[in-house]
């Protein structure tokens, strides 16, 4: 498509090649702002600044950012504010810091391909995938930071590094990581910010920055399904959620530099993010052009000024949601919170019988151990798989103060087996199951919650191990939850396996409520030695909820009694963060642009 046609001409320099290939004409700063000028364009400039909030956030768009710096001389740097210490590691064993580290070198690898040479890291914790900003923004500004520390720092950098446009997360949370969309949120805010006298003064008065106005604000659009192809390029289009307008890249262009497409190049950077498993993705795009997707951005402001759309405000909003219609009115930009809770499908619902004597843990079902009904988990994420490639039931039951399940799935080909012993972890990244358990049926986010991942089968014949994931308490079950109980069944030949648990309600984060209990039960299926699952199955038939405890089914528990409610204990984030300080690279880049270590002071 055409670029979003601006409210004022640009320079002819800055459109050139721009309708031929799809690219963002970038305006200049607003007037009385001019970055081409010899005292702002310092080592630091940079005339695109994209904002993300984990290694690897940026690569959906490296086809973009190759092309304004071929076709218009646009150079682009990359701010992360996390080292996606939280994730999963398809490589080897190291999570945390010495993930965060590994995640580093891959990304500044990866930038590279589309001629990007700074990556300014903020030394945020990355915890675990959740839905919730507020979560998030807790987590990146805890005590004894501000609560406004993260905001501080990516003004600080737009200031120092005086970009005509900020490209970042889409801040609307459709499903996607809170993370992500704190990003956006934060970019939203600083762009507003970086040009106010007032705001942050400090960095002014004593640091001597200058207030510094971007002319255009982009958020990626990875939900918005435009046309295929060149035509993808061919005209303006709308996002039919927001009513802002949509701008496009398409990656079909043939690089000058690296004679390949951008799709391809793309790809090259893509497969050196080995940890998050994009190693395994094929080194060649098969896609034809004509079928090769365009690079979507939303455009959220031109020449410094929000671009406007109508708002449709949404009713009965649930606490997630609308805590982000409150932060959407406090930027100014209601309409992007319309459309913004989706239409939940009814959550299922089952009473778990209480059974007179306690299932035996053993993997196999006996005779009347499980009488209630059986639960038959769908498709929920991931490739779609047949009956015989993947298929999953479960059932419950409960004696006393112990909640049982077990879960039979149908599965043709083993995945990776992990290490009980230093890799009974991360659990998606093989085949496995999970049981996510809100005792008291109205979490915003997993933080309040019980969640637990079985590996079924691990190394050197090490029967199946667990541990809790993503919720109040990670880490090993042995320590995490000790009264919990696992065991598993794996046929030889290899055609599936059963996973049977015990979870003491007591190992729950407070005093269930029998007629509120929540529920979810995954399966997760992997097919392949790479430490990448494929597919996923549960009980509740709406995508993402593993991480929203919104959609979970309810587990009635008839005639059982409670302990005493109390208070339930802070969840135990994992807040240890990867430090720029110990990161040569990030040395050696601070001392050639001159901008602190972290986006800090010093």
């Amino acid at each position: 498509m055409t670029p979003y046609k601006p409210r004022r001409l640009l320079p002819a320099a800055l459109v050139a090649g721009a309708l031929a290939t799809g690219a963002c004409s970038t305006h200049t700063a607003p007037d009385g702002d001019d970055s081409t000028s010899p005292a702002r364009r310092t080592a630091a400039h940079t005339d695109v600044l994209f904002i993300g909030a984990h290694p690897d956030d940026e690569f959906q768009s490296l086809a973009a950012f190759g092309q304004w710096r071929e076709r218009q001389g646009l150079s682009t740097g990359v701010v992360t504010i996390t080292r996606g210490e939280g994730g999963g590691n398809a490589a080897g064993p190291e999570e945390g810091p010495a993930l965060g580290v590994i995640r580093e070198r891959e990304e500044r690898a990866a930038v590279a391909h589309a001629g990007i040479r700074n990556v300014f890291y903020l030394d945020k914790p990355d915890f675990w995938y959740t839905l919730s900003a507020p979560l998030t923004a807790k987590a990146w500004n805890r005590p004894p930071q501000q609560p406004t520390d993260t905001l501080a720092r990516l003004v600080r950098l737009i200031r120092a590094t005086t970009p005509k446009t900020v490209v970042t997360m889409d801040p609307r949370p459709f499903g996607q990581h809170g993370g992500h969309q704190e990003a956006g949120r934060m970019a939203v805010e600083a762009f507003r910010l970086a040009g106010d006298p007032a705001a942050f003064p400090e960095q002014i008065t004593k640091e001597k920055h200058a207030p510094w106005k971007p002319g255009r604000l982009l958020a990626q659009n990875w939900t918005f399904d435009g046309p295929t192809g060149e035509r993808c390029a061919a005209r303006q289009v709308t996002d039919p959620h927001t009513g802002l307008p949509v701008m496009s890249v398409w990656p079909g262009v043939r690089s000058r530099d690296h004679g390949k497409t951008w799709a391809q190049v793309e790809r090259d950077a893509a497969r050196t993010y080995i940890t998050q498993g994009f190693g395994t993705l094929p080194p060649t795009v098969g896609t034809p052009a004509n079928r090769l997707p365009c690079e979507w951005f939303t455009v959220l402001a031109e020449d410094g000024r929000q671009v406007t759309a109508p708002v449709h405000p949404q009713t009965g909003l649930r606490p997630l949601y609308a805590e982000f219609r409150d932060w959407t009115q406090k930027v100014h930009m209601p309409w992007l919170a319309n459309d913004a809770q989706p239409a939940y499908p009814p959550a299922p619902a089952t009473t778990v019988p209480d059974v007179a004597e306690a299932p035996v843990v053993d993997g196999t079902a006996g005779p009347d151990e499980y009488p209630g009904e059986t639960l038959h988990l769908t498709h929920w994420d991931g490739k779609e798989c047949t009956p015989d490639d993947c298929s999953a039931d479960a059932r419950l039951a409960r004696h006393g103060d112990d909640l049982y399940v077990l879960v039979h799935v149908t599965d043709d080909r083993k995945g990776a087996p992990l290490d009980a012993r230093n890799d009974c972890k991360r659990h998606w990244r093989t085949d496995s199951v999970e049981i996510d358990l809100d005792p008291r049926g109205r979490s915003d986010d997993t933080s309040t919650t019980f969640r637990t991942g079985i590996l079924p089968f691990t190394a050197h014949d090490g029967g199946p191990c667990a541990e809790r994931d993503a919720d109040d308490h990670q880490g090993p079950a042995s320590s995490t939850a000790p009264g919990m109980t696992v065991a598993s069944t794996v046929t030889d030949p290899y055609h599936g396996y059963t996973v049977e648990a015990k979870i003491p309600l007591a190992d729950l984060p407070a005093p269930v409520d029998p007629a509120r209990l929540t529920a979810n039960i995954l399966v997760y299926d992997s097919d392949t030695q790479d430490k990448t699952g494929k597919s996923r199955l549960a009980w509740s038939p709406y995508g993402s909820a593993q991480a929203d405890p919104y959609v979970w089914g309810t587990l009635h528990l008839p005639g059982y009694t409670p302990p005493p409610d109390h208070p339930a204990p802070a969840a135990e984030l994992p807040l240890e963060a990867a430090r720029s300080q110990d990161s040569p690279a990030s040395v050696s880049q601070s001392t050639r642009t001159g901008i602190p270590l972290g986006g800090g002071t010093s």
